[in-house]
């Protein structure tokens, strides 16, 4: 087992960091085909008012799911650090902490979820042809958080000591599991949306499920018994401390989306169908993104708990410098291929058009949104998780809603919705620049 997880600290910076970050991108273009083959066999088998459900629900699922991933992430962080350090006691605590709190996040998300499903699609003014498959759609999908939450935490505290590739094999069983449940309840069965949420939730829970499996089965220092998991205070305070602000941080990005998508359902059907398909498009087309920004943190973390600053300085620039262009390349991609792509999941000529108007507003700037994710997993890695909150709450959401909210108002076309992604994202990148070169974030670690 020890062969499979990476120290970060000695070694070829460049090329531990793509190495590391390569499985991730594949264990996630995994969870995003699933996602994307759901879709697909909905919208070719079921028709476009469910397809327009699924896309519907889409921020809304975000904003659930955001907590939970954006919480482990946090926790991650003190996991790799401490790993870094050889601190194996600190280690221990740490996980022990996480596990804990990885379940009172997830009973508590799963209730609230459920509770305010039926309430939140009627004040995002649903169509009322869709609004049904919606919420049978979202009470179904949403009984999977136990098992997403579980998979996230298995997964970050894998990554935080350097194994990528575990977590990308519990991902590709999990997205063959999806495939096969998808063709047989939706595409021969005929069951719709809701056998298409009860599919994801089986292969959620095969994913946890393996990763559970490594981590009791490994005799290594991360190991944590049952009679471990026990609360101690100082080390409490430290892990929400850098936990809550994630998850607060995705959160936030995810209710900005909200109010975006409140306002794409009052173009109809149609426009709700073609931007969900986009928004699947480009959930795909962002993975290069993800996993450099959450390579970073684990590479971050590593090195400043082990007092390697100059190496985590010239891992933060090649992290960065390879994410950005890698996602204006993808963009390009997307711009070009988008009426083919977008058919794919429905030939409908009105849903193709909006999909492909959205794409070309927007792809060109994933260079832009690829920057900030850097350097918010770079600032995660140095433990201070508040400094992208904050950002993402001023350009992602106040400056987002506020922009929706007037320009729409005066000018009520659905491009001027569009365009609220590249003028946030690239306020953040300014921002985040400005932080990145001037803030002593190196050694921000070394001073608690």
């Amino acid at each position: 087992m020890k062969a499979q997880t990476q120290n970060m600290t000695s070694g070829n910076a460049a090329k531990l960091i793509f190495f590391f970050a390569l499985p991730l991108m594949l264990g996630n273009i995994c969870q995003q085909l699933y996602t994307m083959v759901d879709t697909m066999i909905v919208g070719q088998v079921a028709g476009v008012e469910a397809l327009a459900a699924l896309g519907s629900v889409d921020f809304l699922m975000w904003i659930v799911t955001g907590i939970s991933t954006g919480i482990t992430q946090g926790f991650s962080i003190l996991i790799s650090q401490h790993y870094g350090a050889g601190n194996g006691v600190a280690l221990r605590k740490v996980i022990a902490h996480s596990y804990r709190l990885t379940a009172i996040t997830a009973v508590l998300v799963f209730a609230l979820s459920q509770l305010l499903a039926s309430a939140a699609l009627t004040g995002l003014h649903t169509p009322q042809n869709i609004i049904g498959m919606a919420l049978l759609y979202l009470r179904i999908i949403f009984c999977g958080i136990p098992f997403t939450t579980a998979y996230n935490m298995f997964a970050c505290e894998l990554r935080a000591i350097g194994n990528s590739k575990a977590p990308l094999t519990a991902m590709l069983i999990a997205s063959l599991i999806n495939i096969v449940l998808d063709l047989l309840f939706v595409g021969l069965l005929g069951f719709g949306v809701g056998a298409a949420a009860l599919a994801t939730i089986i292969s959620q829970f095969s994913s946890a499920f393996l990763c559970m499996l490594r981590l009791m089965r490994t005799k290594d220092v991360y190991q944590v018994q049952i009679s471990q998991i026990r609360f101690h205070r100082g080390m409490l305070g430290q892990i929400i401390g850098i936990g809550l602000p994630s998850g607060m941080q995705n959160s936030i990005i995810s209710f900005a989306n909200i109010i975006v998508q409140t306002n794409i359902n009052k173009f109809g059907v149609m426009a709700v169908a073609g931007c969900g398909v986009y928004s699947k498009i480009e959930g795909f087309a962002f993975l290069p993104i993800t996993c450099f920004a959450m390579s970073l943190t684990t590479f971050i973390g590593q090195n400043l708990g082990a007092k390697q600053y100059d190496r985590a300085k010239k891992g933060a620039y090649f992290g960065i410098t390879c994410s950005t262009l890698l996602a204006e390349v993808v963009g390009v991609i997307v711009f070009f291929a988008i009426p083919q792509l977008a058919a794919a999941f429905n030939n409908e000529a009105q849903v193709v058009e909006f999909a492909t108007r959205q794409a070309h507003i927007e792809a060109f700037f994933y260079c832009f949104l690829a920057f900030s994710h850097c350097i918010a997993g770079i600032m995660r890695g140095a433990g201070k998780s508040t400094v992208p909150m904050f950002v993402m709450l001023a350009s992602w959401c106040i400056i987002r809603i506020t922009y929706i909210t007037v320009t729409v108002h005066f000018i009520p076309k659905i491009q001027v919705i569009f365009w609220a992604y590249p003028l946030t994202w690239s306020i953040s990148s300014v921002i985040f620049l400005i932080y990145f070169l001037k803030a002593n974030w190196l050694y921000s670690f070394e001073k608690k």
